[in-house]
């Protein structure tokens, strides 16, 4: 009896995963926040010689609740947190330690290479944390069971993770004898909002903040809707006028032949699908999905957003439409037997579940493509669909309002500028994230650092030889001014250190 039980929640909670954001086959899948792209072949994992051997994982007997005084709120689990300590100066000379704030995917994955492409020139103490319900940081078991129990995962939240974030760090200060080293919390995309956030928080824990493309303006109307799409067809539109229209007029073209006697089965064969498609909405929000990824990252040297594109321009002499779009599927997914349309809804992804609860609760990110000047089909957000699908789904009330209620976003500047310092906000134009992001200085110290050029969380990936010098610059800056509030904390300390 347990056991069906079990099986028809995992069941059911795969089938409402898949349909979260599909309302009436018109709201298209919410583009992913992650430092590192999603599509597997991408993915470089921390098991390379050079990580392993570096790096100790330990794991903290961490408080379930820090906010409230019920006897379960003192339950601890475990969560994994990972030190090298390679480069280390040591407690004496006070050195920093940099911390990397994991956001939604696990710590088997390498979530940003700034830290350890820094560690020798800060002499720094790296530390990468886990955020709690990812990874091997899921209390109690499972994420389907964490998932299954209502108070439990009622404590999944940004501001329990920047609280355990707090625990661990002074946890390893401690453990370290590093009560006055510095420590600068470093983030990418929901992890940025998070390391932005705990600086505000947490003043006295981090000295500051490198918060790279994190869209901490995405929530509560701050920032435009359509902003993201509007970016992935800009980006389109500047690699390719061409690629632009024909996925431009590829949606019609794609209702026209659904709309046929036998229309889905043509569709089906022309994409190679896994499963032949149900409806043609399917097959439209992989595309959708698909083009949001190579926009979102379209890192140097490959530049995907580019392989997509001379996939479509370079198809065969006489292909039409459809087939010069299925061209850029395989020039970006490559050949396969055949293409599987949930690949980018990752059904069966740990990490997929999770965020799913997240974005039902509070980090609610209404992203929507517009009506005008898009090479998307109009379909804008739709709170009140996306309200029933989590309550169907979690039994709970997205609050849409929250995260700028409990961080801020309304008036930033007016706010900030006195009341906030030492933070970067980096970004990268090209990424459509960008639209959510801070893009001018708020202060002295708060900061905004972008290029032009830049894609999404760039600037915190591994250095390489063919780095463009507008990428190598950004990183250079966002060095020396981390360098700059390390220095004047080291003068402070001094100046209290004879004063007391």
């Amino acid at each position: 009896m347990e056991y069906s039980l079990r099986r028809s929640f995992h069941q059911f909670l795969l089938f409402s995963l898949i349909t979260l954001y599909c309302v009436s086959g018109t709201q298209f899948s919410i583009p992913r926040l992650g430092a590192l792209r999603r599509t597997i072949r991408n993915e470089p994992k921390l098991t390379s010689a050079s990580v392993s051997n570096d790096f100790q994982t330990f794991f903290y007997n961490q408080t379930l609740d820090h906010f409230s005084y019920r006897p379960e709120s003192y339950t601890t689990f475990a969560q994994r947190y990972k030190v090298n300590s390679k480069y280390w100066g040591g407690p004496n000379a006070n050195s920093p330690i940099l911390v990397y704030f994991g956001a939604e995917e696990t710590l088997d994955f390498n979530p940003s290479s700034f830290l350890t492409d820094n560690a020798p020139r800060f002499k720094a103490l790296l530390v990468y944390i886990e955020h709690r319900f990812y990874g091997k940081s899921i209390p109690f078991g499972s994420i389907e069971s964490a998932l299954r129990n209502a108070s439990l995962r009622g404590y999944f939240t940004s501001a329990q993770a920047i609280a355990d974030y707090a625990a661990i760090i002074l946890h390893v200060k401690k453990t370290f004898f590093a009560k006055k080293s510095p420590v600068i919390v470093i983030g990418g995309s929901y992890g940025g909002m998070l390391a932005a956030w705990f600086r505000l928080k947490y003043p006295h824990v981090a000295l500051g903040a490198l918060a790279s493309s994190a869209p901490i303006l995405y929530f509560d109307d701050l920032a435009p809707q359509v902003g993201y799409y509007a970016i992935v067809t800009k980006d389109f539109k500047e690699t390719s006028e061409s690629c632009y229209e024909t996925i431009r007029k590829s949606w019609d073209e794609i209702d026209k032949v659904a709309s046929k006697p036998n229309g889905l089965s043509i569709l089906s064969k022309k994409f190679k699908t896994c499963q032949k498609l149900k409806r043609s909405f399917d097959l439209k929000d992989y595309l959708d999905s698909l083009y949001s990824e190579v926009a979102q990252y379209d890192h140097p040297p490959d530049y995907p957003l580019s392989i997509v594109c001379g996939g479509i321009d370079g198809a065969p002499k006489g292909s039409d439409i459809l087939d010069r779009i299925f061209a850029g599927v395989v020039a970006y997914m490559r050949e396969k037997p055949c293409y599987d349309m949930n690949e980018f809804n990752y059904p069966n992804d740990e990490t997929y579940k999770a965020w799913n609860w997240q974005s039902c609760s509070e980090m609610v990110m209404p992203i929507g493509h517009g009506n005008n000047d898009s090479m998307f089909p109009p379909a804008p957000f739709n709170l009140n669909s996306f309200i029933r699908k989590c309550k169907s789904l979690f039994g709970v009330q997205p609050q849409p309002h929250w995260v700028s209620t409990y961080y801020g976003g309304h008036d930033l500047k007016l706010i900030l500028h006195r009341f906030a310092s030492n933070i970067i906000f980096s970004n990268g134009l090209r990424d459509p994230h960008s639209s959510g992001g801070v893009l001018e200085n708020i202060s002295d110290s708060v900061v905004a650092v972008y290029t032009v050029n830049g894609s999404h969380c760039l600037d915190i990936m591994p250095e390489e030889k063919s780095d463009p010098q507008w990428l190598i610059k950004q990183r250079k800056t966002e060095v020396q001014i981390i360098e700059g509030w390390i220095s004047k904390y080291y003068t402070d300390l001094l100046e209290f250190r004879y004063r007391t």
